[in-house]
């Protein structure tokens, strides 16, 4: 195997200056000059964005640090705070990658090294699907990893901005933001929830599995159980049979039994007081 010539790359407050005639564990150790002035020699396994940020001489420094603006990390340059903050309520920072394209991401993600491009650089690389159509459901951006899976940011026709599973967009199960469902008469909208939806026992004719909330994943080859409750869509696990995900979709279903005690409960008593 040829070695990667990493001479003249940076690392944090490091560059790479050349590689030496030792090893350790097998591995090249490059000699390295810290923005401080110090020396080193590194693993070349070890020269990768967030394992190594310097010679050591500011260990605190980093994590001390407020503004991220105009930091390197891997081939993301920081350019600004963002206005929004990630679902953990961390705040977000807009990078720019060396191929031009602009991620969101927060500082824990740049200093672990977890995020050090916008993507480009992945194997295989991520789809490209800004711009690309499901449904009623158009892709205006890649979000990030959540569970392991990737998320999309998507504009429904309706005009509401919704993040969707990857999975969920190329299996066909999710196609809008769920306003075709409020467009029909006699549906009951009630904190996030369509509660004739959760009572019926009707199957989309876009259902393939025959179970309601169950779909065939092609890549993981695994039948998927998951559940949309209150505006949020659930994982219930992958499943090799598909009577095992129909159990737990089942299970999952169980979360309605509290909710439609209190709807009918206040519904009930709503029509009491309606004049007759």
């Amino acid at each position: 195997m040829v070695p990667v010539d990493l001479a003249g790359r940076r690392f944090g407050k490091l560059v790479a200056i050349e590689p030496t005639s030792e090893r350790k564990r097998g591995a090249v150790m490059w000699r390295c000059r810290c923005d401080c002035g110090n020396e080193i020699l590194i693993e070349s396994r070890c020269l990768k964005p967030g394992v190594i940020l310097s010679c050591g001489c500011d260990k605190t420094e980093y994590a001390n640090i407020k503004d991220l603006t105009g930091l390197r990390f891997g081939k993301l340059v920081v350019l600004q705070k963002s206005e929004r903050r990630a679902k953990d309520r961390n705040p977000l920072w807009i990078c720019q990658c060396e191929c031009g394209n602009t991620i969101e991401t927060t500082k824990r993600k740049l200093f672990s090294g977890n995020v050090s491009s916008c993507g480009c650089g992945r194997k295989p690389p991520l789809k490209d699907w800004v711009g690309k159509r499901f449904g009623m459901l158009e892709v205006i951006e890649y979000v990030g990893k959540e569970n392991g899976c990737h998320l999309w940011r998507c504009r429904c026709d309706c005009g509401k901005i919704v993040e969707v599973r990857q999975s969920n967009l190329q299996d066909g199960v999710t196609t809008s933001c769920g306003c075709k469902l409020r467009e029909r008469s006699g549906l009951h909208f009630v904190d996030g929830t369509f509660v004739e939806a959760i009572q019926s026992k009707t199957i989309s004719q876009a259902n393939t599995s025959g179970v309601r909330g169950v779909y065939f994943n092609k890549k993981q080859r695994k039948w998927v159980a998951q559940i949309m409750f209150k505006g949020k869509c659930y994982y219930l696990g992958s499943y090799s049979k598909i009577e095992d995900a129909a159990k737990a979709r089942a299970r999952g279903e169980e979360m309605f039994d509290d909710f439609l005690d209190w709807y009918h409960q206040e519904y009930d008593e709503t029509k009491k007081k309606e004049p007759v």
